[in-house]
């Protein structure tokens, strides 16, 4: 049992320790789907690249398209008014580009579904030592390089960080479990005030995360929407139990 559920576990734990930093920040910037319509974007590029090329070059669509949301997204926090707005659009233009793309295909329903949210169990060790090579880089530029930006190239920089993760983890694990451990984990630890947040958001995350992965094991469940489930579940309690709005006078 050890030898399947030991090694995602500890992916697990990789993408709850980078998503909920991310997390925190996009919540703090009030953007809540910023990563849900990069994952989309994303989405769409490995979808153009599986519909129309058999799946050639597809991290670099995926990446390449993942940039592209990043980039769009960058110009709109420094220009427009409506972000919220252009981001919501955004998303469902990538999501409606998939279902367009993958029409003809034979295959199509299958990559859209795993597109969403993949069953991670059986995940390859290569995949997830080079996915948390990939991450430890990322975490490397973030607390190192990012914080001596300003401006205009901390943004950029940013959401690049964001758009490259995002790029894998939609590979590994679909753009529904990317989206609940960006967030989950993230709201989780700012409706306390008890501890700093980012040590309750990686437990919190790290949590449910490996709860769901016992629970599908077991029960033979779908992994990345039983992790979405236990997710969610997690955040909705927590924020009925301990957020509440400060009264007025």
């Amino acid at each position: 049992m050890m030898e399947i559920l030991g090694p995602v576990a500890f992916l697990v734990i990789v993408l709850v320790a980078i998503h909920s930093w991310f997390g925190l920040r996009i919540i703090e910037r009030g953007i809540i789907f910023t990563d849900l319509a990069i994952g989309q974007i994303a989405a769409l590029g490995s979808a153009i690249s599986v519909g129309l090329f058999h799946a050639e070059h597809l991290y670099l669509w995926t990446l390449g398209f993942a940039l592209l949301g990043a980039g769009l997204i960058t110009f709109s926090v420094q220009r427009l008014r409506y972000i919220e707005a252009f981001i919501g659009l955004l998303y469902v233009l990538g999501a409606s580009g998939v279902m367009l793309v993958l029409a003809q295909s034979p295959e199509g329903m299958e990559h859209f579904r795993e597109l969403l949210a993949t069953d991670i169990l059986f995940t390859s060790t290569e995949s997830i030592i080079s996915s948390s090579l990939i991450y430890a880089l990322i975490a490397l530029i973030v607390f190192f390089v990012l914080p001596r930006t300003k401006g205009l190239v901390n943004e950029l920089l940013f959401f690049t960080l964001l758009a490259v993760t995002v790029t894998s983890s939609v590979q590994l694990a679909g753009v529904l479990v990317v989206f609940v451990l960006l967030i989950a984990p993230a709201l989780i630890a700012l409706v306390q005030t008890k501890f700093k947040p980012y040590p309750v958001a990686l437990f919190s995350g790290s949590t449910f995360g490996t709860s769901a992965i016992v629970a599908s094991f077991y029960y033979d469940l779908p992994t990345g929407y039983a992790i979405v489930f236990f997710g969610a579940l997690s955040a909705l309690v927590a924020v009925l139990i301990l957020d509440k709005k400060e009264k007025t006078p």
